[in-house]
This record gives structure tokens, sequence and C-alpha cells, in this order.
């Protein structure tokens, strides 16, 4: 397809009249040192035909020998004279020519520019990216020819940005003010490296002025896209902490039960997804598309299971003693964690994103909003709207509230206080589950998952305010944000702390959280 695409793309040279591939230029892109072979590739690609086109995408492919001072295109085990086209046999002694990564580069460089007058728009555009992010004076004539005869305006701009970024590097002073002015209506972030590159180089004071000018409003075209980027960020990063806390809104708001194995139940959500990947890698490549559908149920059910069993088995003989929880379900997370390693291997383990859930919507020039963030973020809102519903307006949910707000006189109305704690538990549990399959999508599986989240779960439900679900949105989103935008000004690191100080400060003057909860009396 590359070739063919290469090939149509040639034609518009002969029609032009292109340059004949000759002996000699085969010779001077295969054999001698890089830079000669990259002065020769440049004079060869500035004016191709369809034998030039095919012999750089034959470089590009390791598909070229020399023995002596001759030069084979290796094509089904047969060899090829790249001038005429004729069938030759291959001597024993004929060895690869080796690219290094220099030359690669260039012969990717060529190969993008002879794309640029194919017929389809897509690869154009793919094209001009791969000029963008480095090229320079010899393909000048090739990018104002395909200028020229480009149709679509938006693709035709970026042509003009290219050719800008080309100039700033010339000799010529006058094409440097020139490309700097013209830059300066640029939007794409490469221009501002650009300008910054150039400008550290650049010695003429009247230049140097210009592309600062330049750089200032490229740096103002990209401010929103910066801020509404952070946004989205702080967004992405609250959908993630408001999944992992929800679950622990029950087990720690509802029920009182501080669950340090809350971490490890997410863990083994993930750890379901992962084994729901490979049945249907092994059993139906087909539909793996659908794998993480199917993985859904199982990373709840596999986790509700794990907590209903551990609530049966240690935390009810634990209620009232948060302290005793803490512990015990710290060494449980202990336990749960060398289990895994044990099944699985201490390295992390891969999780493919579904074909529905790669790529991205480009919104801004440098703003591009993922799908697998835009798709957890409904699944966060979807799995939000589900908990509310159950705790809020069933039979089930009555129970629960209930028995948390006053378990005597639950039980004294009938109310299985046992069974309803552990259902709750295994509610809980299982809505970590889902965290966990949703988190296999953005990030790492491994034993160690949970560790690295359930401070900020916990932090997320104590600043919401405990067992209070809308506190819960809000404290995930807003720290989600906030996070955000104080790692772009002072650094991760910096910021993870500012964070933590804001809570402490917070909890201190409002130890309620966000949202108190209504009662006649407050302790």
């Amino acid at each position: 397809m590359m070739i063919r695409t290469l090939l149509l793309s040639a034609t518009f040279f002969i029609a032009t009249g292109a340059h004949a591939l000759s002996a000699d230029e085969v010779k001077g892109m295969a054999l001698g040192e890089t830079e000669a072979r990259v002065e020769a590739l440049n004079k060869a690609a500035a004016n191709p035909d369809e034998k030039t086109a095919a012999f750089i995408q034959a470089l590009a492919d390791d598909a070229v020998r020399t023995a002596g001072d001759k030069v084979f295109v290796i094509k089904d085990d047969k060899a090829y004279d790249p001038v005429t086209g004729a069938e030759l046999a291959v001597p024993e002694d004929a060895e690869d020519v080796i690219n290094n990564n220099m030359m690669r580069g260039e012969l990717d460089t060529a190969l993008a520019a002879l794309k640029l007058f194919s017929k389809d728009g897509k690869v154009r555009a793919d094209a001009i990216k791969v000029l963008a992010s480095g090229s320079d004076e010899s393909r000048l004539p090739l990018i104002e020819k395909a200028w020229a005869a480009e149709t679509v305006p938006a693709l035709k701009n970026q042509l003009e940005m290219v050719r800008a970024t080309i100039l700033l590097s010339s000799s010529d002073k006058a094409k440097r003010l020139e490309a700097a002015a013209r830059l300066s209506g640029s939007n794409n972030p490469i221009s501002k490296t650009v300008l910054i590159a150039r400008l550290a180089e650049e010695e003429d004071p009247e230049v140097k002025g210009a592309l600062q000018t330049s750089l200032r409003k490229v740096e103002s075209a990209l401010a929103w896209g910066d801020k509404l980027g952070a946004v989205f960020s702080g967004i992405s990063l609250g959908s993630i902490l408001l999944l992992v806390a929800l679950g622990l809104a029950i087990t720690y708001g509802l029920m009182g039960v501080i669950n340090m194995a809350h971490g490890e139940l997410m863990m083994i959500g993930a750890y379901a997804t992962y084994v729901v990947q490979g049945i249907f890698q092994t059993y139906f490549p087909g539909a793996f598309d659908w794998y993480l559908v199917a993985a859904l149920p199982l990373a709840f059910g596999a986790s509700a299971a794990v907590g209903a069993v551990l609530e049966r088995s240690v935390l009810r003989f634990l209620y009232g003693r948060p302290l005793e929880t803490l512990l015990a379900t710290w060494g449980i997370s202990l336990v749960l964690m060398q289990l895994v390693r044990t099944i699985f291997g201490a390295q992390n383990v891969g999780v493919e994103n579904p074909a529905w859930m790669s790529g991205g919507v480009q919104v801004l020039s440098n703003l591009t909003l993922p799908y697998n963030r835009l798709v957890i973020i409904g699944f966060a809102i979807a799995v939000l709207l589900g908990m509310g519903y159950l705790i809020g307006r069933t039979r089930l949910g009555l129970f629960v509230r209930g028995v948390t707000q006053n378990r005597p006189i639950a039980s004294c109305m009938g109310v299985n206080t046992a069974r309803i704690d552990t259902m709750a538990f295994a509610l809980g549990s299982g809505i970590a589950g889902l965290a966990g399959c949703a988190l296999s999508q953005v990030g790492n599986v491994g034993p160690d998952l949970g560790q690295s989240y359930i401070v900020d779960a916990f932090m997320v439900v104590v600043l919401g305010g405990v067992g209070q679900l809308a506190g819960t949105v809000y404290a995930a989103l807003g720290l989600g944000v906030l996070n955000k935008f104080l790692e772009g000004w002072a650094g991760a690191v910096l910021a993870k702390i500012a964070v933590l100080v804001f809570i402490i400060i917070f909890i201190q003057k409002r130890p309620q959280g966000i949202f108190a909860v209504k009662g006649r009396t407050a302790d």
C-alpha cells in the first residue's frame, strides 16, 4: 500500500518533467559515508521520478544490497536493477545496506515529502506532520511545489508553516524575518519549539526581536489549549479517583470499616480483566474488541466475592473497632498481593485497549482528548448514577441505610443485619473491581496497583464527608483538577504536597467534610 501511494505520488513529478534516476544517484544513496549519502538522497528527492521513489522506499525497507559498486533491490527473493528494473543474479558476497539513525531519519523525511502529492488527503496530512517535526532547506523546492498544488486550505496553511520553519534556518536574513513573521500566526506546538531553538542560536538583534514577538504570539495562541488540557486531565484524574472512592464510600463511609485492602480489591478487578483479555485472544480473536464488555461483570463479581468472604470470615467480628479493622485489612492486603504474585508473577502484565478506545479526538492543535479517558469519564458517571439509584431508591439501599444509621432498631424491624452487612461490603468491593477494570485501560496492571490509589481514595471520602456520595463527587473532581493545575505550576511532587496540606487545613476547619451528615446532634 505504501509503495502504491508513492508510485501514485511520483506520477505528479513525471507529468512535470521529473529527473530520471541514474546509476550514479543510486550509488550515491547506497554507498559511502552517511553525510554523502544524505546529500545524494536530498538531491534525488528534490525532483524524483517513479523509480527514484521506489528506490528510496526500498532503502527505508532495508531491501537494498551491494556488491562492490553494484546495487541491487531485493523483492520476493529476487534481485533487480534499480535503474532499468531488469532482473539480476545476486553475488554471494552481496551485503545489506546499513542505515544508521541519521540516514533513517532522512529517508523518513524524504518519503514524507514524496507523499505530499498523494491523492489521499490523510496521507498528505500525515506527511506534513512528519516534515513539520524536522526538515532542511533542501526540501524547500519540493514543499513549495506541493504548496502550489495543494487544494485543501487547511493543508495549504500547514505547508506554509513548514516552509516558514525551514526558512527560519536560512542564511538569508530577509528570509528569516519573513519566516518569523509567518510563524507568528501558527497555533502548532512544534512552531513554539522551533522558535525557542532558533532564538537560542540567533545572533542578529533584529531577527531576534522578531523571533521573540512571534514566540509571544504563538504562546498566546497555545494558552487556551494548555488550560483546557489541564482541566480535562484534572477531570480525567477526578473520574478515576471517583471510581476508586465510590466503593470506599460504602465500606468506610456507610459501614465505618477502614478497609486497607480496598486497593487490592481493585487489583483483583484489573487482573480479572487481564484474564478475560487472554480468553478472548485465544478463543474469540474476532470479537477481541468487545472483551472489555465481558470483563466488567467478571471484574465486579470476582472482587465482590472476595469482599463477601472477607466480611463473613474477618470483618463481621470487628464492627465498631476501626483500629482492628485497619490492621486486619492491611494484613489481608499483603496476603492478596502475594497471592497475585504467586499466580501471575511479580512483573506488570499488559492489558490492551480495544480498537474503539484507541486514539483520540483532536479539539485544538495542542489538545487531543484520548478515547480511553473519555470512556472512563462516561463510565464513572454511569457507575455513580447506578450506585446513587441503588442506595437511594431500592429496597437493598433502604436496608443498608437503615442498618448503618441504627443497627438495633433495624434488627428489631426484622432486617437481617448480618446479611445486609455482607451484601453492602460485597457491593463496595465489586465497585472497587469495576475501578480496577477501568484503571487497566490507562495504566500498568501489577500486584502494587492498589497502593497507588488507596491513600487518595481515603482523602476523597474524608474530604467529601463520610457517607455522602455528593461530597465524594465534589472532592474527587476538585482534587483532580487542583492537582493537575498545581502540577503545571510547581511539578508533581510539590503539587501532591500542596494538596495534602490543603486537605489537612480543610479538615481542621471543617472536620465533617464538604457535606456534613444531617442529624439532630453534632459531635
